[in-house]
């Protein structure tokens, strides 16, 4: 499994300074939350599920889930248990598969799952754990380790925090501690905490618009924040970015989020023009936004998605040798100095943590060259499927 891996030796030489590196779906937590990138919500009910797992995968994506959960009506679980079986079991033995999740509904369709496929269900790298909370949380957590079991091999989770116990204030702290407490007891399974922001703004009647962004809706960024602060702190659990739902743009209100000046060629501007058709200026803002709150990768439920996710994943030539400044300078007992760039201050010690989370970033998704921009590696990504 590799980042960009569909890009061919000459394309991937030209656009990076060093390549992303090839991972292991048995890797490390910490190396592979940040390997998630664009995770892809795919409904259990899809007819040809196989199928359409190798397909986003053969166009860049490294993380999916199979959801049985809020994406499928309720008269439709039973089949798509036993369906989500058969078509799971397809891909056993394929080399070319992203990390593949199943969220489940309740906490006896891991175990029902696993007994369906057999063998077979090795090709399942974990479960997504829907409305997590301190009274059902263990029940889910305790029927992977029983599912994990039978497997034979690690079993990984990605709670998904949505509550109401989260959204109200008087409740929020006190549930927070509970689930970090309890996620404290399964740290080698966690791989990372989801957000879920639909179910945050139903809570309340609401529906963040497609002309803002999540941390625009005052009341389920404050909930984000506080998710961050409590189970993402250094030394905790990677949180990922909330899901963007919208993927067609119809008449705006607002202007276009996107400046034209980074588009300077004519076919830069075609490029533009189909990211702005598509609704994805408004998902390219949240995901620098989600990346300066703290948060890693992004839910996504449509393949247009990926492709912008993770041209913004790169690290630039610029951020990657601040890190690298910051890294050396620690080294040498801290201090402060003007970037190699000479734009901006880099301070050793401040600057530290962020510099150790930029270079992991960069192993898996590698470092632009020096005069490679965030539009030169979407181009690269959707020259040939025409994904926006």
């Amino acid at each position: 499994m590799r980042q960009f891996h569909f890009l061919d030796a000459a394309d991937r030489a030209q656009l990076f300074h060093r390549e992303p590196a090839d991972l292991s779906r048995d890797g490390s937590l910490e190396v592979l939350s940040h390997a998630l990138g664009a995770t892809l919500y795919i409904p259990a009910t899809r007819e040809s599920l196989a199928a359409d797992v190798l397909r986003v995968a053969s166009q860049g994506s490294t993380s999916c889930v199979i959801c049985l959960e809020d994406a499928i009506p309720d008269s439709a679980v039973e089949y798509a248990v036993t369906h989500v079986a058969e078509e799971l079991a397809l891909l056993r033995g394929r080399a070319d598969l992203p990390l593949i999740f199943v969220r489940v509904r309740t906490p006896d369709q891991p175990g029902r799952l696993a007994g369906l496929m057999g063998e077979a269900a090795d090709v399942i790298d974990g479960f997504v754990l829907p409305k997590f909370s301190t009274v059902h949380g263990p029940e889910f957590l305790d029927a992977v380790g029983d599912c994990e079991s039978r497997v034979g091999r690690r079993l990984m989770v990605m709670p998904v925090i949505e509550t109401p116990e989260v959204m109200y204030r008087e409740t929020r702290i006190d549930e927070l501690l509970g689930q970090r407490a309890l996620l404290a007891k399964y740290a080698d399974r966690v791989l990372a905490v989801r957000i879920g922001a639909t179910d945050m703004a139903s809570v309340f009647a609401l529906r963040r618009p497609r002309d803002l962004t999540i941390y625009d809706v005052r009341i389920i960024a404050g909930a984000v924040a506080d998710v961050v602060n409590v189970l993402g702190r250094p030394g905790g659990h990677a949180v990922t970015g909330p899901v963007w739902e919208y993927f067609t743009a119809p008449d705006r209100l607002f202007k276009p989020q996107l400046r034209e000046s980074p588009f300077v060629r004519s076919d830069d501007r075609e490029l533009r023009a189909r990211l702005l058709a598509r609704d994805l200026d408004g998902l390219i803002r949240e995901v620098l936004l989600d990346r300066a709150n703290g948060l890693i990768g992004k839910t996504v439920i449509h393949p247009s998605h990926v492709p912008v996710v993770h041209a913004l994943s790169v690290v630039s030539h610029e951020e990657y040798d601040d890190a690298l400044g910051v890294l050396s300078a620690k080294e040498d007992g801290g201090g402060v100095a003007r970037s190699s760039y000479r734009n901006k201050m880099n301070e050793a010690n401040p600057h530290h943590a962020w510099a150790q989370q930029l270079l992991l970033r960069a192993e898996v998704f590698g470092v632009a060259a020096p005069d490679v921009t965030y539009v030169d590696l979407l181009a690269a990504a959707t020259a040939d499927e025409g994904a926006l």
